[in-house]
């Protein structure tokens, strides 16, 4: 059994609010990974991480908004621990997994991934999940001051990048 507000629910509803959660959010998790691995197949071995992580936990089930943090936050925890792991072996090239975006996004990007991770994380999060600064302040573990300015740096390189035609640095 597991508390949602004040309300005990059995295992089958419960069951079914995950079920529909991950329904709802899967895309968002699937891309937030890929963005972050650069890798279909490592992005799909998240989503089924988060989604058994998800089923594991005792997260409020109807609280959207606190959900939403929490998915991506264990996504993002997720493919920290899967860069670190010495396990990576097969890599797909990244013009295989271009086609996950649109031809107009495509670009972006390629230019968004010559950025470092927290750079990316935050753009990211902010222009293609469209989450506000203090959520993603949450989710990344920063002050939302901190977080601002990551976002402004981040606006910054990524318009370098663009000007200077996809070099970063």
């Amino acid at each position: 059994m597991s508390n949602i507000g004040t309300e005990k629910i059995n295992s089958s509803q419960k069951r079914e609010l995950i079920e529909k959660t991950i329904r709802k959010y899967s895309d968002l998790i699937f891309r937030t990974a890929f963005q972050n691995l650069k890798n279909r197949h490592d992005a799909e071995d998240i989503l089924q991480e988060v989604s058994i992580a998800l089923v594991k936990s005792n997260a409020p089930l109807i609280d959207d908004s606190y959900l939403r943090s929490w998915l991506v936050t264990v996504t993002l925890n997720k493919c920290r621990d899967l860069r670190r792991s010495q396990k990576r072996r097969d890599c797909v090239p990244l013009e295989d997994c271009l086609e996950l975006e649109a031809e107009d996004t495509r670009a972006v990007m390629e230019e968004l991934w010559l950025l470092p991770e927290k750079y990316r994380t935050v753009i990211y999060l902010h222009y293609y999940c469209g989450f506000k600064i203090y959520e993603i302040a949450q989710i990344i573990g920063k002050n939302p001051n901190t977080t601002a300015s990551i976002l402004r740096r981040s606006r910054n390189a990524l318009r370098k990048i663009i000007e200077q035609g996809g070099s970063y640095g």
